[in-house]
């Protein structure tokens, strides 16, 4: 099939909800670069016609960081991590509802709340619990995330009695590569924590890291997961390979790279809330505006551990580029979609073949660690946040 004919019938897919098959989703992976703006303007199609030209701005507070005692050799808060990290205990709800404040100012609709470690305890859940009250005591209309980990039995009910949206714990890769990046937990136990959440009337919100050395088809395998699962929302993260964490020298994607990982995601997810997010000022860099085509929903400002562009910034982005901020009150999610309407998966077809992934992806570019900031403002610190 020729590029212009798959382009086609994955616009015809997207717009009717239809699950591309595994062949369709590794050849946008394989497409070249000079090929990368047709595929970015057919997903885009798809992008536009759920969601419009609507931006989602999510903003992000870090309610305790650094020494987590799960491996994930991804993560700059794993256990044994040298990376050179803001670390602290837990923040007082007063603490947390000022940090949101700044976001919810800058336009953010949604703050998502994550706490390092394996899961939260019942005193954990209290304490997130009293942080909800905080932030929505202070802006009754924002939609509040919380990323705790993995959920035991009954978490997620009290979690979403004390006024939480949504729950975000994400995939991150395909079953047969997990083991690869974290020993001390699996995918099924991940897998587990989003339907607990979707069982308590929590929007699920699960994603992927990209760039951590995985194949073509352990991206479609994970995202093909992600749509069986049915989240709401999937985050899209770009490994930020961290000095100090055993994925460091893990430069493995391009610009043009990341924007193909998004028109995949897009295509097989066509009509959730697809986030772009950690990362993205370091892979994509210049040609973020374009993933704005792709995706409907970015993080404002800076993330876990690492700072993004200024929230400014981020704005004048969006508003420069044709797209305009999704305004409070504005349901993100198509209808169907809100009336519990799920997705699918379809059937296994042949995989791409290995020589032309190489070729589409170009010449090795140089590590660029100088886009690698840690954060020092915000919360955690003494110093205002980004936003």
């Amino acid at each position: 099939m020729d590029l212009n004919t798959l382009l086609d019938t994955l616009v015809d897919k997207g717009l009717r909800r239809e699950l591309p098959t595994r062949e369709e989703a590794l050849a946008v992976l394989a497409a070249s670069d000079d090929d990368v703006l047709d595929v970015v303007a057919a997903a885009g199609k798809v992008r536009r016609h759920w969601f419009g030209r609507r931006v989602k701005l999510n903003y992000l507070v870090n309610l305790k960081s650094g020494l987590c005692p799960e491996d994930c050799t991804y993560c700059s808060q794993r256990l044994g991590s040298q990376a050179g990290i803001l670390k602290y205990t837990w923040l007082k709800p007063d603490q947390a509802a000022e940090a949101a404040r700044a976001g919810v100012a800058g336009g953010a609709k949604r703050v998502c709340l994550v706490a390092s470690g394996r899961g939260p305890t019942d005193r954990d859940v209290d304490r997130v619990s009293e942080t909800i009250a905080a932030i929505k005591e202070r802006n009754a209309d924002v939609e509040v995330c919380a990323c705790l980990g993995l959920l035991s039995e009954g978490q997620a009910e009290r979690l979403r009695e004390a006024g939480a949206d949504a729950y975000n714990h994400n995939l991150n890769t395909s079953e047969e590569m997990y083991g690869d990046i974290c020993t001390t937990h699996d995918f099924s136990d991940r897998v587990e924590t989003v339907r607990q959440a979707q069982g308590a009337g929590l929007s699920a919100c699960s994603g992927l890291i990209a760039g951590m050395g995985e194949s073509d088809e352990d991206l479609v395998d994970v995202v093909f997961a992600l749509r069986a699962l049915d989240p709401d929302s999937v985050p899209v993260n770009f490994l930020i390979p961290f000095e100090g964490t055993p994925l460091a020298k893990e430069w493995n994607l391009t610009p043009r790279r990341a924007l193909r990982i998004l028109a995949m995601v897009r295509f097989v997810c066509p009509d959730v809330e697809v986030r772009v997010s950690g990362g993205r000022e370091v892979h994509l860099r210049s040609l973020q505006p374009l993933a704005l085509h792709l995706a409907n929903s970015i993080f404002l400002g800076d993330y876990l551990t690492s700072e993004g562009q200024a929230g400014k910034a981020d704005l004048e982005m969006i508003a420069d580029a044709g797209f305009e901020v999704e305004e409070a009150g504005r349901t993100t999610l198509p209808g169907h979609r809100t009336t519990g309407a799920g997705g699918g998966a379809g059937a296994a077809a042949p995989e791409a073949d290995a020589e032309a992934e190489a070729e589409a992806d170009g010449p090795a570019e140089a590590p660029r660690t100088d886009l690698v900031a840690v954060r020092r403002r915000g919360a955690g610190t003494d110093l205002a946040p980004n936003a």
